[in-house]
């Protein structure tokens, strides 16, 4: 293959020279990353010293020799562990696989897709992905028919089409099957009322591929309905392994700062077009997060925003119990936000959705007319289920993403971001 070479000047230059005379592969450019404790004399480098062409930078080497493949001759104090895997996304986010002395990243295989299309990837599990790709289909929908591609680790086996909102009793039918009820395609027909079809991923890459899916054939069933619009929903921090024309990054403000822009996220930002901050606070912490993505991408356009549930039913003056999988921090806010604009008297909030002991431990001791739901992990095999045996009833609830006061409004941006798909895609 025709290779891109990093060196450093950590190594003497005749083994370099040497190392890359013996490579494998045809090595056409060589990118000096740093160091100069073995480069003798006045320090200059050349061609001469190497015996291959030397470029200024990764990008310039890239566009100049077309390489295709990047191997790494470089180590430690030169590129470390973070700023490896820093090069590692940069190389990947250009398009070329990562190759050093026992490590080998290739860029997660996407597929050619014939509709406008959007994607919306997270950093991690429950960060608002499936909020975000809600929002986004609600804003589209204004204007255009779309349809939402879902994949998730709970997905069927066969993709699934629907187009209409499930009820609560259809959910526990099929929960009661043995089907997934909280899948995210399920959650995107009842509270987005929108066209969405099924699809199940297994295993998750650094930078995003997965292992096993059938998006494939739910991208495909999608495409036959011909909507204006498609989008593509992730699943964790795996990407749908579709190329869209755009892309929207979720992540949550209550993550740390390195994982946000650090590993393989680097190479998530490099692809996207857009960064949505969810469960955000206005502070420092916000702050400095800002900063980090915009080390890694200083013009991409990042959003903070909070989460206000929204229930799908009238809880005015009831007794209401809320489960979500929203972080213990967000609570209060939660609570506050149903009390004061929906009239509902909270009396619990649960975090524990995803933790089946811990909830059934937790339902035996509440009390509530309504118990309001997020459509996610334990919703309906446990909570509904348990709400139907008490005779409560069992109201869905929406989570909106809502920026924070002085950050650009989310919902133009995401209408900006469709209306430039849509565009390019009736020009094409």
């Amino acid at each position: 293959m025709r290779a891109l070479a990093l060196i450093d000047g950590e190594h003497y230059p005749p083994v370099v020279r040497d190392a890359l005379a013996a490579s494998p592969h045809d090595i056409v450019v060589a990118v000096l990353v740093g160091g100069s404790e073995k480069l003798v004399g006045d320090g200059s480098v050349d061609a001469e010293l190497y015996g291959v062409p030397l470029a200024a930078g990764v990008e310039e080497a890239i566009e100049a020799y077309a390489p295709e493949l990047v191997v790494d001759l470089s180590d430690e104090p030169v590129l470390g562990p973070r700023e490896r895997l820093a090069m590692a996304s940069r190389v990947l986010a250009l398009g070329l696989p990562y190759a050093g002395a026992d490590f080998h990243f290739d860029v997660p295989p996407l597929e050619p897709f014939a509709l406008p299309s959007l994607s919306v990837i997270g950093t991690g599990k429950r960060v608002g992905k499936t909020a975000l790709a809600i929002q986004l289909a609600r804003a589209c929908a204004r204007r255009h028919e779309v349809v939402v591609v879902a994949m998730g680790r709970g997905g069927p086996a066969l993709p699934e089409l629907r187009t209409a909102a499930p009820s609560i009793a259809e959910l526990i039918e099929l929960s009661r099957a043995g089907n997934h009820a909280a899948s995210d395609y399920l959650e995107d027909a009842a509270l987005g009322e929108i066209v969405s079809v099924g699809a199940r991923r297994c295993g998750g890459g650094l930078a995003g591929a997965v292992a096993v899916s059938n998006v494939r054939e739910a991208a495909q069933m999608a495409l036959e309905r011909r909507p204006d619009l498609v989008i593509f929903e992730g699943s964790g921090a795996a990407l749908p392994p579709i190329a869209t024309d755009r892309r929207v990054l979720v992540a949550s403000s209550g993550q740390d700062v390195e994982l946000i822009a650090g590993y393989f996220n680097t190479y998530r930002i490099l692809i996207s077009d857009l960064v949505v901050l969810s469960f955000a606070d206005p502070g420092a912490r916000l702050e400095e997060q800002k900063s980090a993505i915009a080390s890694v991408h200083s013009e991409i356009p990042v959003i903070a925003t909070s989460m206000r549930p929204r229930p799908l039913e009238p809880v005015e003056g009831r007794t209401v119990a809320l489960f979500t999988t929203a972080p213990v921090s967000a609570h209060e806010a939660l609570r506050e936000h149903l009390e004061r604009v929906y009239g509902a008297r909270i009396v619990h909030v649960s975090g524990n959705l995803a933790r089946r002991k811990a909830l059934r431990e937790e339902l035996a001791k509440i009390e509530a007319d309504v118990f309001l739901i997020e459509l996610k992990a334990a919703a309906i095999d446990v909570v509904a289920e348990e709400a139907v045996a008490r005779g409560c009833d069992v109201v869905l609830v929406d989570n909106e993403l809502v920026a924070l006061p002085g950050e650009s409004d989310l919902d133009s941006a995401l209408e900006a971001l469709a209306e430039q798909v849509t565009i390019e895609g009736s020009l094409a």
